[in-house]
């Protein structure tokens, strides 16, 4: 793949130093930062341009709650549209989405990476570049087959996994609360395994404009109610935040593969 894009968390672009790179045989040609100006409003990106081998490679960094240098902006007014827009207008190739998770299902412990195949959205909030004229995009297949196939035996390598589960269902929760224990009861009756708050926007918009999107779940808690030998334990937005920045190795390997094949 040559010019990726990759969706994330501040912990995620601390990451990006010459290492991680190196470590896959690319080589750091340049960076840059800059502001792109979209029709929903400005996007920062940082951008790397790689070489591997005789080619040139790019990778471009969002940060999804980017909030003009202010604290992270909730989940529930990230702008999906500009940020889309921008990484669309920007020519790549795909989206790789990163996205920490509440775990539901025993399966998908915390501290595992897996990769959603479906997503389950009864938010009831619209998300679309088609207000005026009507438009329907097929979602059966929400996230890109290839990229998917492509990445699933990365995680299973750098997991040490064979035959356990790797593709879930996300749940689109509307927070900025977190789920109380009834409503993570009824998630994984209806047959969500993980609940989030963001990423189901980004792969509809991704859908509409025809850019590959495939997304990374990293097990970063248990859902409320769902913590062993604990089920009134509260979640904290700061140690859910922190555990999934300690889970970021496998990410880097799915990055680094996509990049070099």
């Amino acid at each position: 793949m040559q010019r990726l894009a990759i969706i994330g968390g501040t912990g995620l672009l601390n990451m990006a130093t010459g290492q991680p790179f190196a470590d896959a045989g690319l080589e750091v040609l340049a960076t840059d930062s800059f502001e792109v100006e979209t029709p929903h409003g400005s996007v920062p990106i940082k951008s790397f341009r790689l070489q591997h081998g005789s080619e040139e490679k790019s990778l471009v960094f969002l940060q999804r709650h980017h909030n003009n240098g202010s604290a992270s902006k909730p989940p529930h007014n990230i702008n999906h549209h500009a940020n889309i827009w921008a990484l669309k207008h920007a020519n790549m190739d795909a989206v790789l989405s990163v996205c920490s998770v509440g775990c539901i299902v025993e399966d998908f412990p915390p501290g595992r990476v897996g990769l959603a195949d479906q997503y389950i959205d009864f938010t009831g909030q619209t998300t679309t570049f088609h207000d005026d004229e009507a438009e329907f995009t097929s979602v059966t297949v929400p996230f890109d087959r290839t990229m998917n196939a492509t990445l699933e035996p990365v995680l299973r390598t750098v997991q040490n996994l064979s035959e356990e589960r790797l593709f879930f269902t996300y749940w689109l929760a509307q927070g900025p609360q977190f789920e109380t224990a009834a409503e993570v009861r009824a998630i994984e009756k209806l047959g969500g395994h993980v609940v989030g708050m963001t990423m189901p926007r980004e792969a509809k918009l991704c859908r509409e404009v025809e850019l590959p999107y495939s997304a990374l779940l990293i097990g970063s808690n248990w859902a409320a109610g769902k913590e062993p030998g604990d089920s009134t334990a509260d979640l904290s937005h700061e140690a859910v935040s922190a555990e999934a920045n300690r889970r970021l190795g496998p990410v880097w390997s799915c990055i680094t593969t996509l990049l070099t094949q």
